[in-house]
């Protein structure tokens, strides 16, 4: 009797050990083909434009052209699980609530620089894009490179139809309109890229300064309180002397967009949270990732480098060839356009110009 109850408690135990066994196999499996999805950064590695079920559903309604709600950060969620539409395009007053932000020096957080940003912003007063477009349901957004791709594309029309323009750095306006618009939203910008004659700033815009170290709040500083700026040590080209501007025309960038968009979407070295070894964006990324958070919908116009016509303007403003494109100790242009060229695959972003994926998407 003894022997048969032994081997009856020796084959249930095998049988309960394998039937764990194999469970934790078929998790583990299950787990790893879960991952194979996706890539190094978390986006989907089979990518399209076709929209979710509860994306269709959602939008069915819609008249034509309508704007979207929530469009670009639902495509964006559904090709990144981890992205979620949290961040404000500006620092305001309760900043350090971001957490992210507050353990990381420039250009990725505000670390050591928090007594000068709460002076700036004490007199700024103003921390969104305006009463109007605030209070705005739903807003369309276009991020106007600087690429020579814009030039005889005649979309000057169409980039004044968005709700929101956003320019970058010194890229002018007059004189192009045809091409990039006459209306500007607001223009981001960093010291070394700003507009130097107060004549060709619009009439009307937000002045946005992208802070890429310390010295940048401190530039900023003189620009709010109109003061002379003595010594440019610091900067490694000239800067603007003023910025024609009021206090509360003025905006301080979030952070936040420069550190997800370098670390999180793209893939750039952590290097210990410092900036250097090839790990920051350029402003157009950042700028796209800001209108990502912002927008409910995005399109971009004037980017996409290529660098197999070397003859072709690098900026639509300038005569300036492609050529001239060297290797940055910022950037990594490659990185930054597989990045680009996820967000149009799967229909985040329209590119009117058709510059970063050409015949690829």
């Amino acid at each position: 009797m003894k022997p048969s109850r032994n081997l009856i408690l020796v084959l249930c135990t095998t049988l309960v050990l394998g039937f764990l066994y194999y469970s934790s196999e078929r998790i583990s499996s299950q787990g790893w083909s879960h991952k194979s999805l996706y890539d190094k950064q978390g986006f989907l590695l089979k990518l399209d434009c076709k929209l979710p079920l509860e994306l269709i559903i959602k939008y069915n309604n819609l008249s034509e052209g309508a704007c979207k709600p929530g469009y670009a950060a639902a495509k964006m969620a559904a090709i990144h699980p981890k992205f979620t539409k949290l961040v404000p395009m500006f620092l305001d007053p309760n900043y350090k609530r971001f957490s992210r932000i507050d353990n990381f020096p420039p250009p990725f957080g505000v670390k050591s620089q928090e007594r000068i940003i709460d002076v700036l912003l004490s007199e700024m007063k103003n921390y969104g894009l305006g009463e109007e477009l605030d209070s705005m349901s739903c807003k369309t957004c276009v991020i106007v490179g600087n690429g020579g791709i814009l030039t005889s594309k005649s979309l000057g029309s169409k980039i004044d139809q968005f709700d929101v323009v956003v320019r970058l750095n010194q890229a002018p306006v007059k004189g192009f309109e045809k091409d990039v618009g006459s209306k500007t939203t607001l223009r981001i910008t960093y010291p070394e890229g700003a507009i130097q004659k107060t004549e060709h700033y619009e009439s009307e815009s937000l002045f946005v300064l992208s802070a890429f170290k310390a010295q940048d709040f401190k530039w900023l500083q003189h620009m709010v309180f109109n003061k002379r700026l003595i010594s440019t040590d610091g900067f490694w080209k000239s800067v603007a002397q003023h910025v024609p501007r009021e206090p509360s025309e003025m905006r301080i960038l979030n952070p936040y967009f420069i550190q997800e968009a370098a670390f999180q979407l793209i893939g750039l070295p952590y290097n210990k949270g410092q900036m250097g070894n090839g790990n920051i964006p350029t402003l157009g990324a950042v700028a796209i990732t800001m209108a990502l958070h912002n927008c409910d919908e995005v399109a971009v116009a004037g980017f996409g480098y290529n660098l197999s016509t070397p003859h072709a303007p690098l900026h639509y403003y300038e005569k300036t060839k492609m050529s001239a494109i060297k290797e940055s100790w910022t950037h990594n242009i490659s990185k930054e356009k597989k990045f680009l060229m996820k967000l149009v695959k799967a229909g985040v972003v329209q590119d009117l110009t058709g510059g970063i994926c050409g015949a690829v998407c």
